[in-house]
C-alpha cells in the first residue's frame, strides 16, 4: 500500500521553498550592483565572492546530507532558517568587503540546510512510498521562486537600501519558514525498510526494483558525473543567457526571448506531473540530459532567427525543469530510502561545484574562441552528460550474474 505525503507538507515545503531560493540565491543578482558599490569593488568581485560560497556550500553538502539521515530533514531545517537568518542579517551589517564575503559563505553554507536537497530528504521520510511523485510536485511549486523574487526584490530595492532588504529576507526566514520547518521536525518519520520490494517508491514499468543499484558504485560515480555536467551547462548558460543572446544578434528580442525560460521550466514539471507518472527515472535523466545540449545546437544553427532562439530557450527550459525533479527522483529510484539523504548531498555538491566555476568557464571558452564556438563546445559537454545517463539506464536494465533480469516482475500492475 502505498503512503503518500499528505498535501499540507508538499504547499507547506513549497512555500519554504520559494522563500528560501528567493532570499538566499535570486535576490542577489538584483542587489550586486549595489553592493559593488557600497564596497567600492568592481562587480565581478560580488559574483566571485558568490562563487566562492557556492564552492562552500558544495562542500558542506554531502554533510548536510548524512545529517538529514541522521537527525531528520525537518529538524536540519529549522536549524538552517535560523543559520540562514542570521548569516543574512550579518551580511547586511557586514562593514567591509572581505567581513561581507564570509557573512556571504556562511549564508550557502546554510543554503546546503533548507533548500532542494533537504527539502526532498524530507518528503522521502514523511511520505515514504508515495514520495517520488510528491517531489515532482514540490519542484511544480517551488519553480516559481525566480518569477516572484526577481521582481519583489527589485521592487523593495526601489524603497530600501539592499542591506534594508536582507533584513527583510532574514525576516522572511526567521518568522515564515522557521515555523513551518518546525512543524515538520514534529511530523512522524517514516524510517523503516520492510523489504527491498517496498523500498522507496514504486517502481516504473520496465524497470528493475528500487535500490538494485546499491553496491554498485560505477552507477552512482556515473549518475554524479552527470549532475555535475548538467549543473556546469545550466550554470554557464542562465548567468551569461541575455549577452549571448546580444552577440549572437538578437538585439531587443533577447530579452523577450529570456522570459520565456521560467515559463518553460513550469510546464515541463507540470507536463511530467500530469503524464509522468509511469515513466522510469532512468529515461526521465536521458531525456532531460538530451534537452541541454539539443536546445544549444538550436541556438547555434539558427541564430539570430527569432524562431530559433524561441525554440532554444524552450527546449533549454523544459530540460532545466526537468533536471530538478531527476535530481531527486533518480537517486530515490536507483538506490532507495536508506541512506538518501547523504546521496542527494553528494548530488548536490557535484551540481555546485561545477556551477561555481561554470559562469567564468563559459567566459574563458568565448575568449578564446568566440560565442559560436563555445556554444558548440558547451553542447559537447552537455552530450557528455546525455551519455552518463545512457550508461546509467543501459546499466541497471543489464542482467546481473548470468540471472535472467526480473525487472518486469512488479513494474506490470
Amino acid at each position: 500500500m502505498t503512503q503518500k505525503t499528505p498535501a499540507a507538507v508538499i504547499w507547506a515545503l513549497g512555500l519554504t521553498q520559494i522563500l528560501g531560493y528567493g532570499t538566499l540565491y535570486y535576490g542577489f543578482s538584483i542587489l550586486a550592483p549595489a553592493m559593488a558599490a557600497d564596497f567600492g569593488w568592481p562587480e565581478q568581485w560580488i559574483f566571485g565572492a558568490l562563487s566562492a560560497s557556492l564552492l562552500a556550500g558544495a562542500i558542506v553538502a554531502p554533510v548536510a546530507g548524512h545529517w538529514a539521515d541522521r537527525f531528520g530533514a525537518g529538524r536540519l531545517m529549522a536549524f538552517g532558517s535560523v543559520f540562514a537568518a542570521l548569516a543574512l542579517a550579518a551580511s547586511a551589517l557586514a562593514p567591509t568587503g572581505p567581513i561581507f564575503v564570509v557573512a556571504l559563505i556562511i549564508l550557502e553554507i546554510a543554503a546546503s540546510f533548507v533548500l532542494y536537497s533537504t527539502a526532498f530528504a524530507a518528503i522521502v521520510q514523511i511520505g515514504g512510498q508515495g514520495a517520488q511523485r510528491s517531489i515532482t510536485h514540490l519542484t511544480l511549486i517551488a519553480g516559481f521562486a525566480s518569477t516572484l523574487f526577481w521582481p519583489l526584490t527589485a521592487a523593495l530595492h526601489a524603497h530600501l537600501e539592499w542591506r534594508e532588504v536582507y533584513f527583510v529576507f532574514a525576516a522572511l526566514n526567521l518568522f515564515l519558514c522557521l515555523p513551518i520547518h518546525i512543524w515538520l521536525a514534529r511530523l512522524p518519520v517514516r524510517t523503516e525498510i520492510k523489504s527491498a520490494g517496498e523500498d522507496a517508491a514504486q517502481p516504473a514499468p520496465g524497470v528493475e526494483n528500487n535500490g538494485r543499484a546499491i553496491g554498485r558504485p560505477g552507477i552512482f560515480l556515473l549518475m554524479l558525473a552527470g549532475f555535475a555536467i548538467e549543473g556546469f551547462v545550466l550554470s554557464s548558460v542562465l548567468v551569461h543567457m541575455v549577452p549571448l543572446t546580444a552577440a549572437l544578434g538578437f538585439g531587443a528580442a533577447g530579452v523577450f526571448v529570456t522570459t520565456l525560460f521560467g515559463p518553460a521550466q513550469v510546464l515541463s514539471r507540470l507536463t511530467n506531473m500530469l503524464f509522468g507518472g509511469r515513466l522510469a527515472q532512468t529515461r526521465l535523466s536521458v531525456i532531460a540530459a538530451g534537452l541541454l545540449p539539443i536546445g544549444l545546437g538550436m541556438l547555434l544553427l539558427t541564430s539570430p532567427m527569432l524562431a530559433g532562439g524561441l525554440a532554444f530557450v524552450i527546449l533549454f527550459g523544459l530540460g532545466s525543469g526537468l533536471t530538478s525533479i531527476v535530481g531527486g527522483t533518480l537517486p530515490l529510484e536507483l538506490f532507495g530510502r536508506q541512506g538518501y539523504g547523504a546521496r542527494l548531498g553528494w548530488v548536490s555538491a557535484a551540481r555546485q561545484l561545477s556551477s561555481s566555476v561554470a559562469p567564468f568557464g563559459l567566459s574563458m571558452m568565448i575568449a578564446l574562441g568566440g560565442t559560436a564556438a563555445a556554444l558548440g563546445w558547451l553542447a559537447a559537454v552537455g552530450a557528455l552528460g546525455l551519455l552518463a545517463f545512457a550508461a546509467v539506464a543501459f546499466m541497471c536494465r543489464r542482467p546481473r550474474s548470468g540471472r535472467t533480469q526480473l525487472a518486469m516482475e512488479g513494474g506490470s500492475g
